[in-house]
């Protein structure tokens, strides 16, 4: 039987990676702004806005395999230079939206004979860099949620979070957009090269699979080594 799969967000950049992965062999919903790059793909669309819409509950299936959430920002700016709204408004988009829907679909997860949820860090939490304060605090609030929701509601939930080092989505489109500034961000890897959208949506779908059956509460570093390998000498 396929698993059912609630994808907030999707339309582009990792979501759309994996929403191509699984379509075939998962019944997916997709609750996203727009249907763009979706429309040959077999997956239910909902029409949503995270920080506007209500989730209507009548199209979400009564069991829920799995559940990802891909809506996120990329504010990196001084911290002297940032306002209290900032901050604000990245914890609403990356942290507090995904806890009000999850809340709303948590009867249906908890149906599944063991559901999967996988949320989004980033690489700045563990090492910590310069102007990223606001997106890390959002992120690190992620981090802290889903090992005390892993553990919440294990056996029957897993919980796991991806971290990854920058990489190649219209989300980070300013960074990667020529070739020079793609030799330097992948020149700061260990394995010399920036992320793609593919590297993450594989760990996704893994993540979502009962190959990853004994994983949860885990924070993923997808992240070319950065975070844990020192290579400058």
């Amino acid at each position: 039987m396929k698993k059912n799969i609630l994808f907030i967000g999707g339309s582009t950049g990792i979501g759309l990676e994996t929403i191509k992965l699984l379509h075939e062999k998962c019944n997916l919903i997709v609750a996203s702004r727009t249907n763009e790059n979706l429309e040959n793909l077999d997956v239910k669309h909902l029409k949503f806005d995270v920080l506007n819409d209500e989730l209507d509950l009548n199209e979400i299936p009564e069991i829920l395999d799995g559940f990802v959430y891909c809506p996120g920002s990329i504010n990196l700016r001084p911290f002297r230079g940032l306002k209290i709204n900032t901050f604000q408004d990245d914890l609403n988009i990356n942290f507090l939206s995904m806890v009000k829907i999850l809340q709303q679909v948590l009867n249906n997860l908890k149906k599944s004979e063991c559901s999967s949820i996988v949320l989004y860090s980033t690489v700045a939490v563990k090492i910590g860099m310069p102007f990223h304060s606001s997106i890390s605090a959002s992120k690190g609030a992620i981090e802290g949620f889903a090992k005390s929701l892993a553990a919440e509601f294990a056996p029957d939930i897993r919980v796991n979070v991806i971290a990854p080092s920058l990489t190649d989505t219209p989300l980070a489109s300013r960074f990667l957009n020529n070739d020079l500034k793609k030799e330097k961000v992948g020149h700061r890897h260990p394995l010399k090269r920036h992320g793609n959208a593919i590297d993450i949506a594989n760990s996704t779908a893994f993540l979502l699979s009962e190959e990853s059956s004994w994983l949860t509460g885990q924070i993923l570093g997808v992240d070319g080594g950065m975070s844990t390998l020192n290579t400058s000498n």
